[in-house]
């Protein structure tokens, strides 16, 4: 396993996570602890969860991965050995976010973040967590596969600065050691930056966004921030929900599959992904290579990644995901990537 810096928190994360939000829809408790156990004999170091998962987010099912997670530590009696990150829901502003968690009004302001922390401290089993994020930001954004920015006058937001000031004293109080943020805009992170500097407040210390083949705009507007402010990428979605490893081309729907399953997941099925994904399944033939370990690799390679999520229903998907830190993408290789992604930029945003 290799190791990166978290912000500038000191710490060393693996570069790839352990991904969670199917555990208690796709995966048991018993799946679950399997899934960490592997991870962590891998070297894997940070499992990142979110207090909505698992995923799509179901009021029966809400907080079942946070308790999985919980019942695996207090079972390995391993918590120093592991980082447990961790999200806030953000508030219900569109129509997918969910309305069931803690009444779907969710601002992070003292009483919605509070309720929040405290929530996943409980289904944890654990007195803090080592990365704290917002899930998504407290106001109107072009996020989740929305790309135009509609902008809403008088919009009713919870300034950045409030947030971060509560954050704060999270961090005194003991319950969180870093924080984070996610589904953020370039504009955004530099708030969060500005407000850090102006009021003497903690960091962030990651952005955690989506990132893959079908996927690059965090290298338009925010990759700059992670060399020059230190505020790295936890990439997620690195496979498409699976559509990288090729098991969707061509209109497939095999048994199992997150696209089977579930039809909210459309983000990734239009004809455009369809054609790019042949494209790069075939690329991935031609080098001898596992077209969702060329995926993961790609992700792997880019400087501006702190640490690359990954997530599966079953241990061989896992430990395929997990051997992709072994494979080394060569020049020739990433000139013909970057020639398919020109033919087609971002089918999947």
């Amino acid at each position: 396993m290799q190791y990166r810096e978290l912000g500038h928190s000191k710490l060393k994360v693996s570069l790839i996570t352990l991904g969670t939000m199917t555990w208690g829809e796709q995966n048991t408790e018993a799946e679950a602890h399997a899934q960490i156990d592997l991870a962590l004999a891998r070297g894997v170091n940070l499992i990142d969860t979110a207090e909505m998962y698992p995923v799509p987010p179901r009021a029966e099912t809400q907080g079942s991965t946070e308790r999985y997670i919980g019942s695996w530590l207090k079972k390995s009696g391993k918590r120093s050995e592991v980082m447990i990150a961790t999200k806030a829901t953000g508030p219900a502003r569109k129509p997918h976010n969910p309305r069931h968690v803690r009444g779907g009004i969710n601002n992070f302001d003292r009483k919605g973040l509070s309720e929040a922390l405290h929530g996943s401290l409980e289904r944890l089993q654990t007195d803090y967590v080592d990365l704290y994020q917002l899930h998504w930001p407290d106001r109107s954004v072009n996020c989740f596969g929305t790309l135009n920015y509609s902008h809403i006058p008088d919009e009713e937001t919870v300034p950045i600065e409030e947030t971060l000031t509560i954050l704060a004293d999270f961090i005194k109080a003991g319950k969180v050691r870093h924080i984070g943020i996610s589904n953020e805009t370039p504009w955004g992170i530099s708030e969060f930056l500005r407000a850090s500097e102006k009021f003497d407040l903690p960091r962030v210390a990651s952005i955690q966004n989506p990132y893959s083949l079908l996927n690059r705009t965090f290298e338009i507007g925010h990759s700059e921030f992670a060399f020059r402010e230190q505020v790295g990428l936890l990439a997620y979605s690195p496979l498409a929900f699976g559509v990288l490893s090729g098991k969707y081309l061509d209109g497939a729907r095999p048994a199992g599959g997150r696209l089977t399953l579930f039809e909210r997941f459309s983000r990734y099925t239009n004809p455009q992904v369809n054609r790019v994904v042949g494209d790069y399944v075939a690329l991935a033939k031609k080098h001898g290579l596992d077209p969702a370990q060329m995926a993961l690799a790609f992700v792997n390679s880019r400087g501006f990644l702190t640490s690359n999520i990954v997530g599966a229903t079953t241990l061989q998907q896992l430990q395929s995901n997990l051997d992709s830190i072994d494979i080394t993408l060569d020049e020739e290789i990433l000139r013909e990537i970057e020639a398919i992604h020109l033919s087609q930029p971002n089918p999947a945003p």
